[in-house]
């Protein structure tokens, strides 16, 4: 019997996942465990499996849409099976379209550089009742004169749907905007909607709360880096992993909160919790917005394996290969663009996280050192409180000790 495949939960957090790639196609033989698409869910590009064996009869959703956790995407039988009553009786996958005519045809949308629009010939009275066009495509054109034999459909075998005939021009059109053209001097407005990503959806909603619902308020501090600052030249000297100041800040953040344990807290509604265990979020920059990978038990780790944890999370979020046990059980996070020449700024906090570390670059300033002025490097830190767990107090204290670690980095060591 024929059977629906629907689309998995892949993470926690996901609510639907876009089909940015199928490795099959109709009429293929698979089995159990057999990869056949890839998924782009909130936080990862990931493999989805078939758990069912037969052939590929029918594909749902086209490669660059969206389906909602457990809406049908394909569907598996025997070779030549009647699947029809099995889509009248399914319900229709969610895509990242929302208009009638691209839920009948999905397919991928693609953008294009190109400003100018192709023009089309007017209809003729020749038959065209033998294109593959949908209805809408077919009003469409004979309300704007364009003769569908000259449009490439884009939909399922070609046929012509909606989005085929939105920027096409009749020649009427074109030599009206080509007069209008001809005498402006002024650029043209234009603009580029994409369909937002999975990754952005769950961090404009999950930010979105922690800013609107955890009381922020931030403590900034000034801290000497002149002794960090040789210390990692040092340790680069003879370590075999590359260390970086943001290495140097997570061992520091770490020590810092095995001795104030309120920092390293989350609220849960009715109950604070204190986490014994120190799991650091290092946030970091993809294309698609930010992944925050968890360092575990930064307090009990060396610089050298901070270091190498990091790179290596690094790498694969580039690539998109962060798992969903990479990202979870922060419980505390670092967010740092100082590499981009930022002083200081202000982050929201990562939930369930009670506060964030913001750090600033590492600049050339000048202080008083032992009662003399002098060049010195400096570094601004921000820290954001959720004020429902931790009070001013506890906050200066944190980063009192977070100071005493950098500016004497030989006790990180010890």
């Amino acid at each position: 019997m024929a059977e629906l495949i629907t689309m998995p939960k892949m993470s926690d957090t996901m609510t639907e996942g876009v089909i940015v790639r199928w490795t099959v196609k109709v009429g293929d033989t698979v089995k159990s465990g057999d990869i056949i698409a890839e998924v782009e869910t909130d936080k990862a590009t990931m493999d989805m499996e078939v758990y069912s064996k037969g052939t590929i009869l029918h594909i749902m959703v086209q490669e660059g849409e969206a389906a909602a956790i457990d809406a049908p995407v394909a569907i598996v039988g025997a070779a030549g099976e009647d699947f029809q009553a099995l889509l009248a009786g399914g319900s229709a996958p969610k895509t990242a379209s929302t208009t009638p005519e691209a839920n009948a045809t999905p397919v991928a949308e693609t953008s294009s550089t190109n400003t100018s629009a192709p023009v089309a010939t007017p209809t003729t009275t020749s038959d065209d009742s033998r294109l593959k066009a949908s209805p809408l495509a077919r009003k469409i054109a004979e309300d704007k004169g364009i003769d569908l034999k000259v449009v490439a459909g884009s939909g399922e075998n070609g046929r012509i749907v909606k989005r085929d005939l939105e920027n096409i021009q009749t020649p009427a059109a074109s030599a009206s905007n080509a007069a209008v053209t001809s005498t402006a001097v002024m650029g043209e407005e234009s603009y580029t909607e994409v369909p937002v990503s999975q990754m952005r959806k769950t961090i404009a909603a999950r930010l979105g709360e922690s800013k609107f619902t955890a009381p922020h308020f931030y403590l900034t501090i000034e801290i000497n880096m002149d002794n960090a600052v040789k210390a990692r030249e040092q340790m680069n000297a003879i370590s075999s992993v590359k260390i970086s100041m943001n290495d140097i800040v997570v061992k520091a953040a770490a020590s810092a909160l095995r001795k104030h344990p309120n920092i390293n807290s989350s609220w849960l509604g009715t109950k604070i919790r204190y986490n014994n265990h120190i799991h650091i979020g290092v946030a970091m920059a993809v294309e698609d917005g930010l992944l925050v990978p968890v360092v575990r038990f930064a307090d009990h780790k060396s610089l050298s394996q901070i270091s190498s944890e990091v790179k290596a999370y690094g790498a694969k979020a580039k690539e998109k290969k962060l798992q969903p046990q990479d990202w979870a059980g922060n419980t505390f996070t670092i967010s740092n663009l100082g590499m981009f020449g930022i002083d200081e700024f202000t982050a929201i906090i990562n939930p369930p996280d009670a506060c964030i570390l913001a750090v600033g670059t590492v600049k050339d300033s000048v202080g008083v050192v032992n009662g003399e002025i002098k060049p010195v490097k400096t570094m601004k830190v921000t820290l954001s409180c959720d004020h429902r767990v931790v009070d001013g107090t506890m906050g200066a204290a944190f980063l009192q000790t977070l100071k005493d670690y950098l500016e004497e980095p030989v006790k990180l060591l010890v």
